[in-house]
């Protein structure tokens, strides 16, 4: 509560001082005004540079959708795994973590994580990224070369951070008040210092409990950044990020059971209030440099530096007594995962003759290492007295609070062989757009050479691998095209089966045809998508693992479908987020556990998600805002394929949440509540426990969601 103290009161100094600014500027990513009245931006035409393509979105023969902060500032989301997936058609969380990991599934399996296009996935991570210091995030689906990392061929959604604009000084400041004591204070400074350096400060405190009693998460965010114009042609900016997270146990949210799914009260808990929490560290660095040549030739070189610290544990169960009772398994783990990033990209333009040349030469090194101590864990409760999931009367573990020990030893002695991850590689790209009548039709041709060097859980392999792309986009008018794409992904995987052997790299190729149209001068837009993939040496953690150390084989799957996006405003002071997925995922060669036609784990076959909002634009009421969305996933699978025993299908999911708004050039007030309808929602997956006679039998974990719960929030620009 201190930290939200000093929070709130730096936030009043704030608005004090603005107040006496006699100039109003709004943030450019957030919205423009145009003859005095607010446009809001939902629509982006161009992707970031660390994109790497410098073209128009409608242009690129890919499926790419960008969420911008105005968006999720309407929506009132705080992090990753906090509803920014329903903005992006067929996205969704393949497991719950708590607020730590948001793990992205799309077109069928997990989604690579990159920040400022540089890939920061790890088995355990990134940590959830908070929305204050992100200025709009772009999802990239199917395989993306281009931005020259290893990734898998569903897709990666890249993480554009706020930088340095070089105007005037120009801000916000927020306060965010919510249900379940959410207190969440924010700040975006961003000034000129001179003519030739900018500065910026994200800074953000938050404190926030549960539905669920015990449960917590508490986040701390500085984010400065500087932007230095070296020469007319050469800039150079540079930011740093650290994130502090504190939270419960992150198995606080898991439900066990043999009877299926949303069995117990949506606040149920199987935690406790004296186990240690669980805290994460990260601090980021990222340098870029940019020189022009000319008007032609682009040349960009980036370090990055991540280091992230994890001490934590989750409850897991050990063996059940009977139905209903239990020991809970207190799992310790201490993490190191410290990654280091060097690019360096050329972008250039070519005309001969009729025909033009964009060329995209790059180079991409990256090291990461992970040690990991997942060995220690211990028993919350005895067999005499075990946790009883119908007990209505809290007492402390019959065993008591165990504490994490390292044993005198340092996190790499005990991390070798089997907690440590190490992986180097090199990545070098070609692409030649080559474009023909005045560049209305476009042909890709290019190839990304990777060299991987890997050491997980003691064995050491080394890769290479030559992946071509090849993509045709026709503009049928300034407004519309259409365009077709074969891609290859490769990307090696740590995995650790059970025999001591490990997971080979994912292979996967994706052929995709689509059409793209601007409508109303590019005010709103459209994008229809449909696509195969096919993908070897699929992996998925073993369900019976609790460390989560383990993995599994699953072999060869394919995933088939279509995607619609339509977002912007549709008229004036109307805009609208839309889409809808339809996903097929299937095995087409398998283990022997599942079968050849089997539904793959970690999709919904339909997924529809919509976003209004309408803002009066005159009259008394203008400043005013309504808003309402919901989300429709039908056809779930489940988290794995399951336990000895036919996996029960989940239910259906619907959600609904709503806004109210008020604001002018200066102030913003939103007031947002989900799950409107107060609906049971939970996602899980059946499982094998272990009884006390040493037999397996099927059961069910699962994760509730929040009821029906607000946020209010009170903002200032300046």
């Amino acid at each position: 509560m201190k930290n939200m103290l000093i929070c709130a009161s730096m936030l009043g100094s704030m608005l004090a001082f603005a107040q006496e600014k006699d100039t109003i500027k709004s943030n450019d990513i957030e919205e423009v005004v145009v003859n005095g009245k607010y446009y809001k931006k939902y629509v982006e035409k161009e992707g970031s540079s660390s994109m790497r393509l410098d073209e128009e979105l409608i242009k690129i023969p890919q499926n790419v959708s960008i969420i911008t902060n105005r968006a999720l500032e309407d929506q009132q989301v705080t992090t990753l795994s906090d509803g920014v997936l329903r903005n992006v058609a067929g996205a969704q969380r393949l497991e719950h973590w708590g607020d730590m990991y948001t793990r992205v599934n799309m077109r069928g399996s997990r989604a690579a994580a990159f920040m400022n296009g540089v890939n920061v996935t790890s088995n355990w991570g990134p940590l959830s990224e908070d929305m204050s210091f992100v200025d709009h995030i772009e999802f990239i689906k199917g395989p993306s070369g281009f931005l020259m990392s290893n990734g898998e061929p569903s897709g990666i959604y890249n993480i554009v951070t706020k930088k340095p604009t070089g105007q005037s000084l120009n801000g916000s400041a927020r306060v965010t008040l919510g249900s379940f004591n959410m207190y969440r204070g924010e700040t975006d400074i961003d000034t000129k210092i001179t003519d030739k350096v900018a500065f910026r400060l994200n800074l953000m405190a938050q404190n926030k409990k549960s539905f669920r009693d015990y449960e917590f998460n508490d986040r701390y965010i500085i984010n400065p950044s500087l932007k230095v114009n070296l020469t007319d042609k050469t800039t150079l900016t540079a930011e740093y990020i650290y994130q502090k997270a504190k939270m419960s146990e992150v198995g606080s949210a898991y439900v066990y059971s043999f009877e299926g799914y949303g069995t117990k009260p949506v606040e149920f808990t199987v935690s406790d209030p004296g186990i240690d929490p669980t805290n994460v560290t990260n601090n980021t660095v990222n340098v870029n440099l940019q020189h022009k040549f000319n008007e032609n030739w682009k040349l960009t070189t980036q370090l990055t530096y991540v280091n992230e610290y994890t001490m934590g544990s989750d409850i897991w169960p050990g063996v059940f007594i009977s139905d209903t009772k239990f020991i809970r398994n207190l799992n310790f783990w201490e993490a190191s995962n410290v990654m280091k990033f060097g690019q360096a990209f050329l972008n250039g333009y070519i005309k001969s003759g009729p025909v033009s040349h964009k060329i995209l030469a790059g180079l991409d090194l990256g090291s990461k290492k992970y040690l990991a101590d997942w060995t220690k864990a211990y028993a919350l409760d005895t067999q005499a007295n075990p946790f009883d999931l119908n007990s209505t009367i809290y007492s402390t573990p019959s065993n008591g609070y165990p504490h994490f020990s390292d044993d005198g030893k340092s996190l790499l002695e005990r991390a070798t062989p089997y907690g440590t991850i190490e992986q180097e590689y090199t990545g070098l790209y070609l692409q030649d757009e080559l474009g023909f009548f005045n560049d209305a039709l476009r042909l890709t041709l290019a190839a990304r050479y990777t060299n991987v060097k890997e050491n997980s859980y003691g064995t050491k392999t080394e890769t290479n691998r030559i992946t071509p792309r090849v993509g045709l986009s026709y503009s049928i008018d300034t407004d519309m095209s259409v365009y077709a794409l074969y891609d290859q992904a490769f990307s090696p995987q740590s995995g650790l089966f059970r025999d001591g052997t490990t997971a080979k790299p994912i292979t996967g190729s994706n052929i995709e045809i689509g059409a793209k149209k601007d409508w109303f001068g590019g005010k709103w837009n459209t994008t229809l998508s449909l696509y195969n993939i096919n993908k070897n040496n699929a992996i998925t953690t073993d369900p019976t693992d609790p460390s989560g150390m383990f993995s599994i084989l699953l072999g060869k799957t394919r995933v088939q479908g279509a995607e619609f996006d339509l977002k912007g405003q549709i008229v004036k002071g109307f805009n609208a987020i839309f889409n809808y997925a339809f996903t097929e995922n299937k095995f087409t060669e398998t283990t022997a556990k599942a079968m050849k036609g089997d539904k793959v784990p970690g999709y919904a076959k339909h997924t529809i998600n919509g976003w209004l909002n309408y803002t009066f634009t005159n009259g008394d009421l203008e400043g005013f805002g309504l808003s309402f969305g919901g989300t429709f996933l039908g056809g779930r699978s489940s988290w794995n394929w399951g336990s000895i025993n036919s996996p029960l299908e989940m239910n259906d999911y619907l959600k609904f949440d709503a806004g109210l708004s008020w604001e002018n050039t200066k102030f913003r007030v939103g007031l947002n509540v989900f799950n409107v309808f107060n609906r049971y929602l939970y996602s899980g997956s059946s499982i094998d426990f272990t009884m006390a006679d040493g037999n397996p039998r099927g059961g069910y974990y699962y994760q509730a969601e929040a009821p029906r719960n607000f946020r209010l929030s009170i903002g200032y620009k300046f």
